[in-house]
């Protein structure tokens, strides 16, 4: 059969235009990226340029208010101020002394509130009955202000070390024991149900199933209480101490020295973050299994 010219013509056409509409349509349904939206995920290197950015707006910002005369320099040091007196301070004014003290405080009363609060927020989130003996006590002594404490404990353990971990520790105990509970409470029923199918006791079943299901959260809650701690670290060393950062920045008060008090702030900003951090590494490297849900 004899293909006419103006057939090929119209063929050729046709094909063309089916063509070019399909390569343009994945073009066109594929759905344009954009820089800010919902389910987006960031690889490392994108979190340090986006967390530097951060950090570097902070200090401009820090550092323009303090250069506009909102405030006499005395009393509004810039950050090029503060980090000289941070320098002075460990170096003229024997300032590791205090943070050393400060970091025993501060790990040897948060130890002391896991000790506490992870066997009673295991019990109660696994058993209904110790819940429901154990959670009114500790949910209304959540609320006490831990401050108020400070006058029983300097009258029951004096002006050292003790008051000030006890002081610490109740700030931190009751909150942890409720969200450790809340976390227990989240392992799914039918993992209990297999277990006590294939014939766990109620103490296996604790251990095995309950216990290490929740470690992934018992770890992300603890890390997240422990900033509740280092709240508490300059009300527990600003009566009756002589070491520690607190201390050190009712020493600075005395004599309007706001640089110091500021630099002070800082040190207990950084370490705070390098214990955070530290806790994300113990994170990734005990539960890699959830690396991709966790942040």
């Amino acid at each position: 059969m004899t293909v006419s010219l103006q057939d090929r013509l119209v063929t050729g056409a046709t094909g063309a235009r089916a063509e070019h509409v399909e390569s343009a349509a994945p073009a066109a349904a594929r759905p344009r990226r954009r820089w800010l939206d919902f389910g987006q995920t960031l690889d490392w290197r994108q979190r340090l340029l986006l967390g530097s950015a951060g950090w570097l707006v902070f200090f401009a910002g820090w550092y323009l208010a303090a250069n506009a005369g909102l405030a006499p320099d005395r009393l509004f040091p810039g950050p090029l101020q503060v980090l000289a007196s941070l320098q002075e301070l460990f170096v003229e004014k024997a300032f590791l002394g205090d943070v050393l003290a400060s970091v025993r405080r501060i790990l040897v009363s948060f130890g002391l509130a896991v000790s506490v609060a992870l066997p009673l927020g295991l019990l109660m989130g696994a058993f209904a009955r110790v819940d429901g003996v154990l959670n009114p006590f500790l949910g209304a002594c959540r609320y006490l202000p831990a401050p108020a404490f400070i006058p029983l404990l300097l009258m029951w353990l004096g002006t050292g070390d003790s008051q000030k971990i006890a002081l610490l520790l109740i700030g931190v105990v009751f909150f942890l024991s409720i969200m450790l509970a809340d976390v227990t409470r989240q392992v799914p029923a039918a993992f209990v149900e297999t277990a006590k199918t294939l014939g766990g006791g109620r103490r296996a079943v604790l251990w095995t199933v309950v216990f290490r299901h929740s470690l992934p959260g018992y770890l992300d809650t603890c890390r997240q209480m422990l900033a509740v701690s280092w709240t508490y670290l300059v009300i527990a060393e600003i009566v009756a101490a002589t070491d520690g950062i607190g201390a050190m920045m009712m020493r600075a008060k005395r004599f309007v020295h706001v640089d110091d008090i500021m630099a002070g702030i800082v040190t207990i900003g950084l370490l705070g973050l390098a214990l955070d951090a530290l806790f994300r590494v113990l994170h990734r490297w005990w539960f890699p299994y959830l690396r991709g849900g966790h942040q």
